[in-house]
């Protein structure tokens, strides 16, 4: 055989030996529940291999690549994974009875973090476990909330729940905030379902949703479970409540070592009505444990305001219904004089800065709506005609003194709707004359031409 053929037999034998011999496979590494876990949760590693023709495999696992083989089975799993556990992990296969053997698969990076040594049961109350008992690494579970979390009756909202550090796996539930102060003080939501997706949405808020809401997360069986949430409030203002907060003096903002007075009143003059509060600081409270603060029937009264008094304050029914939410700032330096009640659409809107130390108290100053400029060196902010474009968060500036942030709503006006079925019906009276004219001439041209085809006929 001449040398320049050797090639092309070279050619030949490495197709024919290649017709003979398989690929070989390159195992894949899952971990569950997640990738990025806590300490004390169930952590299961798998090894899965796809061959044709391989029905049995001999599995090993290894740890940070050079370590030792800890296990031969297809799944391994850590009963309560530790900090110690965390590493990278890959396995490959040989076959039980058989020649074949498997690539060594892609390292899969498990990571620990964490300590939760607390487990708990989410029933038709939510057992409340103080923060201190948690690590600043454990799971948290953490409450957004959107659009905004004032709301009108009607507007939709949605609470958005999410696990810290974390997103694979997890079960949630919402829970609203009863005030109680005993371990059992949240209730799950009755008409939310609990489910993988971290949403809880409401397509048309009513008062009943006003509230102060947390939220949970489970995942892993035995469920393994994250911390309570942050606290969102959500407050719905009705288009017309059964009952009025009245502030004295009237509006939201408020200069310290003032005297303040909040009056739940209603049409029927009933009694029953309670004012209560929420604070950051202190969560849900009665008018009489603020520090200078008491209650009288359906008043509260504060002696000598300080900046601890600023929360969002309510009236409260005997059974627990919620209306007329307000939210009262107590401030030190300039304050923006703004409206309590909701604005009716069309109305006037009169914004001022106010400062105690002054004559007149009101100021030239800048204005803003959602932190942007609006209207600059002004003593007062006019909107003529107020649309629901105008609801947002408005504040003022002067000099180098800016007051605290304060949400005006505005609501639909009732005597629009009445207005335009007035406008319609006024507009069909208006038309009538002309329809039954038209009408009548109709009918009389319809019996002369009767009459014509009887005159024809009778003189054939």
């Amino acid at each position: 055989m001449e040398l320049n053929q050797l090639p092309l037999v070279f050619l030949l034998i490495s197709n024919i030996y290649s017709q003979h011999t398989e690929e070989t496979p390159k195992p894949t590494v899952t971990i569950k529940p997640a990738q990025h876990v806590f300490r004390g949760e169930r952590v299961t590693l798998r090894c899965d291999i796809y061959a044709e023709g391989v029905s049995s495999w001999q599995y090993s696992w290894h740890k940070d690549v050079l370590g030792n083989v800890f296990s031969d089975q297809q799944e391994h799993t850590f009963s309560s994974v530790t900090e110690s556990d965390a590493g990278k992990y890959s396995c490959y296969g040989v076959e039980r009875e058989g020649p074949r053997t498997s690539h060594l698969s892609d390292e899969v990076t498990l990571t620990v973090s964490g300590e939760f040594d607390h487990l708990f049961t989410y029933t038709h109350k939510f057992i409340m476990l103080l923060m201190s008992d948690f690590s600043a690494s454990d799971p948290r579970a953490v409450l957004s909330v959107s659009p905004q979390t004032w709301l009108t009756e009607g507007d939709p909202v949605t609470l958005i729940c999410e696990v810290s550090g974390s997103s694979t796996g997890w079960t949630f539930s919402w829970f609203t905030d009863t005030g109680s102060s005993d371990r059992y003080r949240y209730d799950l939501l009755s008409d939310s379902s609990r489910g993988a997706g971290g949403n809880y949405t409401v397509s048309s808020a009513a008062l009943k949703h006003t509230g102060v809401y947390v939220c949970g997360a489970e995942r892993g069986e035995p469920a393994y479970y994250t911390t309570i949430s942050n606290t969102q409030l959500i407050w719905v203002t009705g288009v017309s409540p059964p009952v009025s907060l009245i502030v004295r003096p009237n509006r939201t903002q408020h200069f310290r070592s003032d005297s303040l007075s909040l009056s739940c009143e209603d049409q029927s003059n009933s009694t029953g009505w309670t004012v209560r509060i929420y604070r950051d600081s202190w969560g849900l409270e009665d008018c009489s444990s603020l520090r200078r603060g008491s209650q009288t029937e359906s008043t509260c009264t504060i002696r000598d305001t300080s900046t601890e008094d600023t929360g969002v304050y309510w009236c409260e029914s005997e059974s627990g219904e919620k209306y007329h939410p307000v939210n009262i700032t107590v401030h030190s330096g300039v304050i923006l004089e703004s409206p309590v009640h909701p604005v009716i659409e069309g109305e006037t809107l009169t914004l001022r800065c106010l400062d105690r130390h002054t004559t007149p108290p009101n100021l030239r100053a800048d204005f803003y709506k959602d932190g942007s400029l609006i209207q600059s060196q002004t003593t007062e902010m006019i909107i003529s005609t107020v649309s629901k474009s105008h609801e947002g968060f408005y504040s003022c500036k002067h000099r180098e003194r800016e007051s605290p942030k304060s949400w005006i709503s505005v609501t639909a006006s009732h005597s629009g709707s009445q207005i335009s079925v007035l406008h319609t019906l006024s507009s069909v009276l208006a038309v009538s004359p002309y329809l039954l004219v038209t009408v009548v001439l109709i009918f009389k041209c319809c019996r002369m031409r009767a009459a014509s085809v009887e005159e024809q006929e009778t003189a054939i």
